[in-house]
């Protein structure tokens, strides 16, 4: 019997809300998270702005002894994972923790711990150190973390895909349910880079963009005036659940998570080739390995990032994928209002494609003032577009040439056993 994967519980912490509902309805109005840096004194580098999260306490999910111990991206996860296993109102106990895991992802891990730690070596000497600064900065330690708090003694794993790190995790999340080796897996992405080091390394790849008068407006996916992409901070987790699994206990379920698709370009370290022929053999993989007709889907979410290859590139993939349907679908970057999350973007933009789906709402890309040559499709420029949404893809690019794209739909009953 086809096993099915349901999304049933979501959590999210990002530069416009610190919930699912606080973030949806921010992006459904248009709201921008970007502003200028304050956790740090950014005045020596080239880029002065990012997406930080706004009003986060983190002590009310982690005790303050513990919180000295953790690197920020681990409580981000444990925030969200709290978040999403509530929503989901699964309970992980002996009757089902061998069959619960977790796969979180991060493209950097702890560096804030890494930065602050080489600050105490420098100064004071290795005796210094912290203990718990290995355990801090290690990208694995977030699924530990809530593997641990959680009980879940299933798979566990942390894919290091740079910016697809969060899809690779719920697509390997997603592959483990569906092969039986879990029936509920916690799975998602995070990230906490916005530091000196990390803002700085973008810098020298002029990445990142320089439009430190403007933050609201700085983030300009498709746009001819972008000029990269802002770093942004936090992530998301989603509860994936074996569909009968579910249904047994009750849960409601937003969403099917049907497919996944994941391919190299094996072209550049950073770069996407012309065409983007690697994001082409993943959307059309993620849509083939559940049999969803290409005309059935509604809406993208785009990697979307504001860089000058990749927003080129991504739609002539889309093009290529959907032919003259790429015509009528919505197109949108919520980049353009979080700024880029790194390893966190894909947990964050699966939430954003469910939500979709489930509300009928295709959320803007703002800051789309002038589209540049060969960005022509629907990119719902500065306004959400209510619509009909049957399913959804989310796309996923990371340093390295890792494409991952998820693909979602509706949930329906196909009958008994279903």
């Amino acid at each position: 019997m086809e096993r099915r994967v349901v999304i049933t519980g979501m959590g999210t912490v990002n530069p416009v809300g610190n919930t699912v509902d606080e973030t949806w309805a921010a992006l459904c109005a248009g709201r921008s998270g970007i502003g200028t840096i304050t956790k740090f004194d950014a005045a020596p580098l080239a880029t002065k702005i990012a997406g930080e999260l706004k009003n986060f306490d983190p002590l009310l999910y982690v005790e303050k002894k513990e919180l000295r111990r953790l690197d920020a991206f681990i409580v981000y996860a444990l925030a969200c994972a709290e978040m999403a296993v509530k929503d989901a109102g699964i309970v992980i106990d002996g009757h089902n923790a061998e069959r619960v895991g977790t796969i979180i992802g991060s493209g950097i891990g702890g560096l804030q711990t890494i930065e602050k730690e080489h600050a105490v070596l420098e100064r004071s000497g290795p005796r210094r150190l912290s203990p718990f600064t290995i355990p801090a900065v290690l990208p694995n330690l977030a699924a530990g973390q809530i593997s641990i708090r959680y009980g879940a003694r299933g798979p566990i794993s942390c894919p290091v895909t740079a910016c697809a790190a969060g899809a690779s995790a719920i697509g390997m999340a997603f592959l483990l349910v569906k092969d039986g080796q879990a029936d509920a897996m916690i799975a998602g992405g995070v990230e906490a880079a916005i530091t000196p080091f990390g803002i700085a390394g973008f810098n020298a790849m002029r990445a990142l963009s320089t439009r430190n008068d403007d933050p609201e407006k700085a983030s300009r996916p498709f746009d001819r005036d972008r000029d990269g992409f802002v770093m942004g901070e936090g992530g998301g987790i989603l509860i994936l659940e074996e569909l009968a699994a579910a249904r047994k206990r009750g849960a409601r379920i937003y969403a099917e998570l049907c497919g996944f698709g994941c391919t190299a370009d094996a072209y550049h370290m950073a770069a996407p080739p012309p065409g983007h022929e690697g994001a082409v053999r993943s959307m059309a993989i993620a849509m083939k390995s559940c049999g969803m007709d290409p005309a059935a889907v509604g809406y993208i979410n785009a990697h979307g990032t504001a860089t000058p290859l990749n927003d080129v590139y991504e739609t002539q993939a889309i093009k290529q994928v959907f032919g003259e349907h790429s015509r009528t679908l919505a197109v949108s970057s919520t980049k353009s209002m979080t700024g880029h999350l790194l390893g966190g973007a894909g947990g964050l933009e699966a939430i954003v494609a469910v939500k979709a789906i489930t509300d009928g709402i295709a959320p803007p890309t703002i800051n789309l003032d002038n589209p540049d040559e060969g960005c022509d499709l629907d990119y719902v420029p500065g306004r959400a577009k209510p619509m009909t949404i049957e399913a959804a893809l989310s796309n996923t690019f990371g340093f390295g040439g890792v494409n991952a794209v998820l693909a979602f739909r509706t949930y329906r009953d196909r009958g008994k056993g279903a």
